[in-house]
């Protein structure tokens, strides 16, 4: 069946702008590239017949941009302003064909081959798999305690084996869920899914940043000259 990809990214950035990052929040560069144009290349790298990618509407030169350095990829890239990460992926899947959907945020920093060996194991494991990482370099990491097969028992909570780190493959039996109204974030309807027992897995990316402050992009930029890119 093929793999179809999709990018959320239309938060704000509000924490890169305050620490004095001008560009929006998708074209930070990270080694030279925008963060939005590495994270697209890592899902046609791994195999995605097509992306699907929104931005708020106040970042026209954020889908500009894609378009331009994925020219001749099958793109679908819309601007909308939502009000949460949750709405931003909700929006994402109804435009996505059908299948099973990989989707990651747009800050979610890592190097294409980890980024394929994630998604070739993730493929194997059948029904929804969360990329997960033991790097824990985030104000609010999203917890998780799994079991020595990648079975994830638990989302959430002060401490847990791992945490997750922005990439995820939805089965398509999980896209057609409708979740309660009332949860406010993507990291809020994870947890939902783990606590009505739905199936769900982990597979671990040793080293993925989540890009959301300036000592982030320091991480990010150490992890790509670990990885031979930029001086």
């Amino acid at each position: 069946m093929s793999l179809h990809a999709g990018i959320i990214a239309a938060g704000e950035g509000s924490r890169l702008a305050r620490d004095g990052f001008l560009a929006p929040k998708p074209l930070v560069l990270v080694a030279g590239v925008p963060l939005v144009e590495r994270v697209a290349r890592n899902l046609f790298a791994a195999g995605a017949a097509s992306l699907t990618a929104i931005f708020n509407e106040s970042e026209a030169d954020c889908a500009e941009h894609l378009s331009r350095a994925l020219a001749g990829e099958r793109l679908n890239v819309f601007l909308k302003t939502t009000r949460s990460s949750l709405e931003s992926l909700r929006e994402v899947l109804a435009r996505m064909p059908a299948g099973p959907a990989l989707v990651s945020t747009v800050d979610a920093f890592c190097a294409k081959d980890a980024f394929v060996a994630f998604v070739r194991a993730a493929r194997a494991k059948g029904g929804t798999v969360l990329a997960v990482t033991p790097l824990v370099a985030d104000e609010k990491p999203l917890w998780v305690r799994w079991d020595p097969d990648g079975r994830i028992r638990e989302i959430g909570g002060a401490s847990g084996d791992v945490v997750t780190a922005g990439v995820y493959l939805f089965s398509e039996e999980v896209r057609r869920l409708a979740p309660p109204p009332d949860l406010p974030r993507l990291r809020d309807f994870l947890r939902w899914l783990a606590m009505r027992g739905e199936p769900l897995y982990g597979v671990a990316i040793s080293e993925v940043v989540d890009v959301d402050r300036a000592e982030d992009v320091e991480l990010a930029e150490a992890l790509a000259r670990r990885n031979g890119e930029g001086d």
